[in-house]
C-alpha cells in the first residue's frame, strides 16, 4: 500500500473513532450542567412559598380542584383505563414507555383501533426500545382503523446522538377531561394483583381536575418532538372544572430541555422536609448530591423510609448499585427495605404527610437526566394519608436491611455492587 494510501486509511480511522466517540458521549452525558451544590434548607413545605416557588422555578403552577385516585395493581389499573378509552367521544392521547405483545397489548390495541374507527382522534406515541416487543400487527391493527401511531427516537441518523434519550411517560388523556398516569407500562407482568413473581406490584393514578390540562400539556409537547403536529383546541383542551380538593401540578422534565428539573425539585422536597419522608422507589440509585440531602435531612430528625425491589427485580446491576449506596442511609437511622412478594414497581415520594409526587419518575440518573420523564405533585393531606396506608402496607411486606447487615454482606457481593457502580450513571 502507497504512503499516502495508508494516510488517507489513518485519517478515515481516527475520523470514524472520533465520530464513534463523540456519539458516546452524547448518549451517556446529558447536554446540560449537572446540579451539582446542595439546595439550602429556606423553608418547610408546608409553608405556602414551597409550592409557589416549585411553581415559578421551575413550572408550571399548581392548579386547585383535583381529584386523585389510587389504582393498584393490574386489575385495578387496567380496568378504569380501558373502560375510559371504550368511553371517548372526542379524543385519546396515549403516552408510554413499555409496550410488549399479549392479551393486554392485545385488550389495548382494540379498544383504541375501536374508537378510532368511531370518529375519535386516536394519538398513541410509543418509546422504540420501550415497545421493541410489541408485534407488528398490533400497530398495524390500530394504524388501519385510523389510530395516529409514533414511535419516540427510532434510529435514524438525524437522532443518533439522541438515541439513550428515551420517554418514560405513562400518560393517558380521555376527552382532555380524565388522566391516567403512573409506572405502569402494557405488558403481562403489570395484570395481575401482585400475587407472584410473575405479577408486579405496582400504582396508577386517575385524576380529574383543571391538572388535567396539564396532563394533555406534557403529551402534546413530545407529540411535537416527533411529527411536528400541534393538537390544540377544545377537542384537547377543554374547560374544566373542579373536581376534587387537592391543588396538583403536572411536572415534566427533557435532555432536550430541563433535564435537571425533575431532580431539582426531588432535591427541594427533601430540603423543605420536617417530619417524613416515605420513598417507593423501583430503581434507587441516589447520586452524591442526592444522598447529602436525605442524610443531612435524617440528622434534622426526619424520618426516612424507603421500600426497594428485592431478589425479584427486572436488573441485578440496578439492584446492585442501589445496594452501594444504602451505607450512609443506614448509618445515618434511615429505613431500607426490600419488597419480597414480587418485582416493586412503585415510583412515589411521599413528604410530611401533605406532598405525594406520582408518576414514572425513577430515583436515578437515567430519570433525572436522561429520560423524559413526568410526576404529578399532589398536596393534599388526604390524599398523602391514604398513600401513606398503602406504604405502609407495602413495608409490611418488605425485609428490613439494617446497618449491620449492610456492612457484613460478603465480598463478592460489595465486589458485583462496585461494578455495577462503574455504570451507575446510566441505571
Amino acid at each position: 500500500m502507497h504512503n499516502k494510501s495508508r494516510w488517507f486509511l489513518t485519517v478515515g480511522v481516527v475520523v470514524v473513532f472520533c465520530a464513534v466517540i463523540g456519539l458516546l458521549v452524547s448518549n451517556f452525558v446529558g447536554g446540560e450542567t449537572k446540579v451539582e451544590r446542595r439546595i439550602e434548607r429556606l423553608y418547610p413545605l408546608d409553608d405556602p412559598r414551597f409550592t409557589h416557588e416549585l411553581g415559578v422555578l421551575l413550572g408550571p403552577p399548581f392548579l386547585a380542584g383535583t381529584q386523585a385516585q389510587a389504582l393498584l395493581n393490574g386489575d385495578e389499573i387496567f380496568p378504569p383505563m380501558l373502560a375510559a378509552i371504550r368511553s371517548a367521544k372526542i379524543s385519546i392521547t396515549f403516552e408510554t414507555y413499555i409496550y410488549w405483545s399479549g392479551d393486554i397489548g392485545r385488550a389495548f390495541a382494540d379498544a383504541l383501533a375501536e374508537r378510532a374507527r368511531q370518529g375519535v382522534k386516536v394519538h398513541v406515541l410509543l418509546d422504540w426500545v420501550g415497545s421493541a416487543k410489541m408485534d407488528d400487527s398490533l400497530v398495524n391493527h390500530m394504524a388501519q382503523a385510523g389510530v395516529q401511531v409514533e414511535r419516540f427516537h427510532p434510529p435514524h441518523w438525524s437522532n443518533l446522538g439522541r438515541l439513550n434519550n428515551r420517554t418514560h411517560r405513562k400518560l393517558l388523556i380521555i376527552d382532555g377531561r380524565l388522566g391516567f398516569t403512573g409506572g405502569v407500562g402494557v405488558a403481562p407482568q403489570w395484570t395481575g394483583s401482585g400475587q407472584d413473581p410473575e405479577h408486579w406490584r405496582d400504582t396508577h393514578f386517575q385524576v380529574q381536575g383543571p391538572v388535567v390540562a396539564q396532563m394533555q400539556s406534557v403529551f402534546i409537547d413530545n407529540w411535537i418532538k416527533v411529527t411536528g403536529d400541534v393538537l390544540h383546541g377544545p377537542d384537547y383542551f377543554p374547560t374544566l372544572a373542579p373536581a376534587g380538593p387537592a391543588f396538583a401540578q403536572m411536572f415534566s422534565s427533557s435532555p432536550s430541555g430541563g433535564s435537571e428539573s425533575m431532580q431539582l425539585m426531588y432535591l427541594l422536597a427533601i430540603t423543605a422536609a420536617s417530619r417524613s419522608i416515605d420513598l417507593s422507589a423501583a430503581y434507587f440509585v441516589p447520586d452524591e448530591l442526592t444522598l447529602q440531602a436525605l442524610t443531612e435531612a435524617l440528622k434534622r430528625g426526619v424520618k426516612l423510609r424507603i421500600v426497594v425491589p428485592g431478589e425479584h427485580i427486572d436488573s441485578d446491576a440496578v439492584r446492585n448499585a442501589s445496594r452501594a449506596t444504602w451505607g450512609p442511609l443506614l448509618k445515618a437511622g434511615a429505613t431500607i427495605a426490600e419488597y419480597e412478594p414480587t418485582m416493586y414497581h412503585c415510583k412515589l415520594l411521599i413528604v410530611d404527610g401533605l406532598l405525594t409526587s406520582v408518576g414514572s419518575t425513577n430515583f436515578d440518573n437515567r430519570s433525572f437526566r436522561l429520560n423524559d420523564e413526568a410526576t404529578l405533585n399532589i398536596v393534599d393531606k388526604d390524599f398523602a394519608a391514604t398513600q401513606t396506608a398503602t406504604f405502609e402496607a407495602d413495608l409490611a411486606r418488605a425485609q428490613r436491611v439494617s446497618y449491620a447487615q449492610w456492612q457484613g454482606r460478603p465480598a463478592h457481593e460489595k465486589f458485583r455492587e462496585w461494578l455495577a457502580s462503574v455504570i451507575g450513571s446510566q441505571l
